[in-house]
């Protein structure tokens, strides 16, 4: 049994009753979570984008996508993981707890909740082959560009909000209308993350580069993503400091050939587990799930 450490309770709600279903070494993520949706009582269907399978989820009576109305809030995780591992930081988590706000959150705000495959990139692959890249441009033809994009990505473990800054470092030498535009819509989206966090009263919220997400496919494709995570405080704010201190961390968090010169301990542990057998429910931290599915659901509200 999974227990909360700050409540000694059970973690048996769904969808959480079917976690360690998901993170084992052959689970069938896919069908697990075709067979959960609707489990959940949650409205979705299957997208098929350039070989790749994306759910979309939407409120209770909401048109299918690209009828209707807009949705004009969307939240996003990946549920595929890298060869080898568990997934279960990494994005075991997100998926569930983007699913629990689902389930609670009644909203007049019209919203989507994306499930999004192959994040994950094997090597020698670039950007434009990760699925939300054909997604993003799928989603624009389709009317939806023009949504707020939230990335969800390694929620379960630490109780600091981190909000992502990496997208500075990628646009920093983009000139033109396109690049202003870009970083006006990003600097939004991160000022909403930081009002929704305070709405809710969340104290331990930082700014930070983090590793690239879905919002590297999203951004080639011409839309606009701001990525969420999470961090153990001391990893938080050690890492704060060394950024502060060596700017050129930022820049390794999105180029291998940088990352390969610098010492590993420069960067936060739990992010060194991620992609790797490492990454298990035992460096997970279920008590401060609450903090994540609460954000989510609050952006779904605005």
């Amino acid at each position: 049994m999974w227990y909360l450490s700050s409540r000694g309770k059970p973690l048996t709600e769904p969808p959480f009753h079917r976690f360690f279903e998901f993170i084992a070494p052959e689970a069938k993520r896919f069908d697990i979570l075709r067979s959960l949706l609707p489990e959940m009582g949650l409205k979705h269907l299957v997208f098929p984008v350039a070989g790749n399978r994306h759910f979309l989820i939407f409120p209770p009576g909401e048109d299918l996508p690209f009828q209707g109305r807009r949705p004009s809030m969307v939240l996003a995780a990946h549920y595929d993981r890298a060869p080898g591992s568990p997934g279960a930081n990494d994005n075991s988590a997100a998926v569930f707890l983007l699913l629990l706000a689902a389930r609670k959150t009644r909203s007049p705000v019209s919203w989507m909740i994306i499930l999004t495959d192959k994040e994950e990139l094997r090597d020698g692959q670039g950007i434009r082959d990760q699925g939300a890249y054909s997604l993003g441009e799928a989603l624009r033809k389709g009317g939806i560009g023009a949504a707020k994009v939230f990335i969800f990505d390694a929620c379960g473990a630490g109780d600091t909000l981190v909000i992502s800054t990496g997208t500075d470092r990628l646009l920093r030498d983009e000139t033109g209308a396109g690049a202003l535009h870009t970083r006006f819509t990003i600097r939004a989206l991160r000022d909403q993350a930081l009002k929704a966090a305070r709405n809710i009263g969340l104290d331990r919220v930082v700014l930070l580069p983090t590793p690239f997400s879905d919002d590297a496919g999203f951004l080639r494709s011409g839309i606009s993503a701001q990525t969420i995570t999470a961090l153990p405080r001391a990893e938080a704010s050690s890492f704060a400091s060394l950024v502060r201190a060596r700017p050129e961390l930022a820049g390794a968090l999105i180029s291998r050939e940088q990352a390969g010169r610098l010492e590993a301990a420069l960067i936060p542990e739990t992010w060194r587990r991620l992609n790797t057998p490492g990454d298990t429910h035992h460096k997970l931290s279920p008590e401060h799930f609450d903090m994540v599915s609460r954000f989510a659901g609050e952006l779904l509200r605005e």
